[in-house]
């Protein structure tokens, strides 16, 4: 006779699992396992307003004086995250709300994080309010926000002044940029040109070394170095830099790169660039 007692094998307690499932199904128990379906994101503000969102986005927006924000969506774990002692007393509309309530504004695809505020778009400068800075970031047709506020962050982190886009084939401000730039999008001047070509020669009276970024270029970035004040330029992925622009800039230069790969991705290029760029800057007298 065989003992009672005698463990099964691994295959009888797999089926054994199986038949536990199916009787805990027919009998109304645990339901069956259904993939969440995604929310697409609700109705563009209206007013020209922009939606953003995430933590560290929404704490510099709230934290700027120049942002007028109208509205905000928040629960009370982003509210603790945000270290928002009384929602009452800020100077907007402030709705508590659930997760899913702000999926269907900002789309479940957004990493919101709990909060969500409805705001006016910082206004781009002329290239006349460039200022004092020794380092600006020019963009030729960059058109990926995503790309464009991972710039923005690296630009803020070693410290340019500004970042130079075209009234058309740039970004506008949105979620997107700024979660992705993730706060930055408040510390930098924004300066917005319609003709870059002219933008450039602007830049040079104004004793910028312009260098482009390419990776055909003749020269290394870093022996290209020479004036007291930098701005690189860099191009779309894929195109690069526009014709015209190559034949504007003082140079154009490749980032040394002795690997099988010749060529980053633009936010990139861009990090090591402003590194390379500041490291010189502060290494003259």
């Amino acid at each position: 006779m065989s003992d009672p007692k005698k463990p099964g094998t691994p295959k009888d307690t797999h089926y054994a699992k199986l038949r536990r499932t199916f009787r805990d199904q027919k009998a109304g128990g645990a339901p069956e396992f259904r993939p969440r379906q995604p929310v697409p994101p609700g109705e563009n503000p209206q007013d020209g307003r922009v939606r953003l969102y995430g933590l560290h986005t929404v704490r510099a927006a709230l934290d700027n004086p120049k942002r007028k924000i109208k509205r905000m969506m928040i629960t009370r774990n982003a509210q603790e995250r945000l270290e928002i002692a009384d929602i009452a007393a800020l100077p907007f509309p402030v709705e508590l709300a659930e997760p899913r309530d702000i999926d269907r504004i900002t789309g479940s695809d957004a990493v919101h994080q709990g909060v969500v505020i409805e705001a006016e778009p910082l206004r781009a400068k002329d290239i006349s309010a460039l200022g004092e800075t020794p380092l600006v970031l020019v963009l030729d047709q960059v058109t990926d926000p995503h790309n464009v506020g991972a710039i923005i962050r690296s630009a803020v982190a070693f410290g340019a002044g500004a970042l130079l886009t075209t009234s058309r084939h740039s970004p506008q401000e949105s979620g997107v940029l700024a979660k992705s730039a993730s706060g930055a999008l408040e510390h930098i001047d924004m300066i917005e040109v319609r003709n870059l070509a002219d933008a450039l020669e602007k830049l040079h009276e104004a004793g910028f070394e312009t260098i482009g970024l390419d990776s055909e270029g003749p020269a290394e970035l870093e022996t290209t170095f020479a004036g007291k004040r930098i701005a690189l330029v860099l191009g779309a992925e894929g195109k690069g830099l526009r014709q015209k622009t190559r034949e504007t800039v003082t140079s154009l230069a490749r980032l040394d790169m002795p690997g099988a790969i010749r060529s980053l991705n633009v936010s990139n290029a861009a990090a090591i660039a402003l590194y390379a760029a500041r490291s010189f800057l502060k290494s003259r007298p």
